[in-house]
């Protein structure tokens, strides 16, 4: 693996972003903090979406195995979180019936060993030139709930203040439910994506036997008896959601984001989105990208 660009710029400072980037000699990975939807941190330090951040990473470059699999991630990252900081604080119990209180994060890795792209909770990747992303069903609707608020004369603080309930309703119903990301309790395994990179390309949502063939995403025209598409890719790009439209260079996706904030700083008209950017932050979220190539 040949790291070719790299870049994390949080939204309003680099000591308070809540993205992440790991590389080691096995896997290379983005992970992103989400956003805390309540003022309880369970360490005072810092806000719930570093720290899942920072313990993700850690578990990364620390435990992982070089030939673990999706399941092996999945399994191991939850252990991890729950055991050492739910366990000892005591806050199980709490964090059941609380999600948006947990250390909850999206992550986006690539295994070396395995060939592979797995994706958990929003993020995004490009491959062979295709995008990839992974977000969460409810985000549009809710989105479109604050547009509407917005457009009827509240301020966008406002606006995001009246959604907050509705997103913390969705997680209630939905977190590791019907959509995946990593918290520390067991991960909704139907919401991962792998992708297979190497000659021969597939998507898998879970279990591939599982999978109709039209929610497969299309990686090149070569297409086998079997229904697997085949391609040659040598390069990747893995990015957070901090970039509403992802490019095959770092610069390409720097000029588009440049152009949302200029034109339409709230996300609320060519990019439709929860929150757009608060006074004092330099985007609406923090970003990381890394693109990087991989022998064939």
């Amino acid at each position: 693996m040949k790291i070719i660009e790299s870049s994390i710029i949080g939204k309003k400072s680099q000591e308070a972003c809540e993205d992440g980037m790991v590389v080691t000699d096995d896997f290379i990975a983005v992970i992103d903090g989400s956003t805390s939807k309540t003022p309880k941190h369970l360490n005072p330090d810092m806000k719930n979406g570093r720290y899942a951040m920072m313990l993700i990473s850690e578990y990364i470059r620390e435990e992982l195995k070089a030939d673990a699999s999706a399941d092996d991630f999945c399994q191991g990252v939850t252990a991890y979180i729950y055991n050492k900081v739910y366990e000892k604080l005591g806050v199980e119990e709490r964090l059941k019936e609380h999600p948006e209180e947990r250390l909850t994060a999206s992550a986006i890795l690539y295994s070396r060993t395995r060939n592979e792209v797995w994706m958990l909770g929003d993020c995004q990747a490009i491959i062979d030139g295709k995008l990839y992303e992974n977000g969460k069903p409810y985000e549009q609707e809710i989105a479109r709930k604050r547009v509407e608020l917005i457009e009827q004369g509240l301020s966008p603080a406002v606006a995001r203040k009246q959604i907050e309930p509705l997103l913390i309703k969705a997680m209630l119903s939905g977190q590791n439910r019907t959509y995946t990301v990593i918290d520390g309790f067991p991960i909704y395994r139907e919401g991962v994506k792998v992708v297979s990179v190497s000659d021969s390309c597939s998507v898998q949502d879970s279990v591939q036997d599982s999978v109709p063939a039209s929610d497969s995403v299309p990686c090149s025209d070569s297409v086998s008896a079997s229904g697997t598409i085949f391609v040659s890719s040598s390069e990747i790009v893995l990015a957070s959601d901090g970039y509403p439209f992802l490019e095959t260079t770092l610069a390409a996706s720097e000029v588009a984001l440049a152009e949302q904030i200029a034109n339409d700083p709230q996300n609320i008209h060519s990019f439709i989105a929860t929150k757009g950017i608060v006074e004092g932050n330099k985007s609406f979220d923090d970003r990381t990208y890394i693109r990087f190539s991989v022998e064939k």
